[in-house]
């Protein structure tokens, strides 16, 4: 039988997919660009991304089995920045602080879910 935690990974590893629905290609693109557009340290573009923008990026390179407890937390923030982001409504083209804001971890509002619904 599967201990409680290994149940509560798999369902937060299940969360984060179902909600980060950019490849990780498509997320290092938007974070690079982003950061240089506000002016980051071109020696450096990377240490100019959001930090939990990185941290999503890392953890999708990983296998599950691979995963840290600090990479867990990094899947449940992002879970919930966009759940409370879409709990404000749906998000368009011209919103785009919000529309920001789910890119940042992962979530390209206006791509179809993975959901299914």
């Amino acid at each position: 039988m599967a201990d409680e935690s290994d149940l509560i990974l798999d369902l937060v590893w299940q969360e984060f997919h179902e909600v980060v629905n950019m490849t990780s290609e498509e997320l290092r693109a938007f974070l690079l660009a982003s950061a240089s557009a506000n002016g980051g340290d071109p020696a450096s573009p990377e240490a100019a991304m959001p930090p939990l923008g990185r941290q999503v990026l890392q953890v999708l390179g990983k296998r599950k089995a691979d995963l840290t407890a600090d990479d867990v937390e990094t899947m449940r923030q992002a879970v919930d920045r966009v759940e409370d982001t879409l709990a404000e409504g749906a998000v368009d083209e011209d919103d785009d602080d919000r529309r920001r804001a789910l890119l940042e971890v992962g979530h390209n509002p206006l791509r179809p879910s993975r959901l299914g619904g």
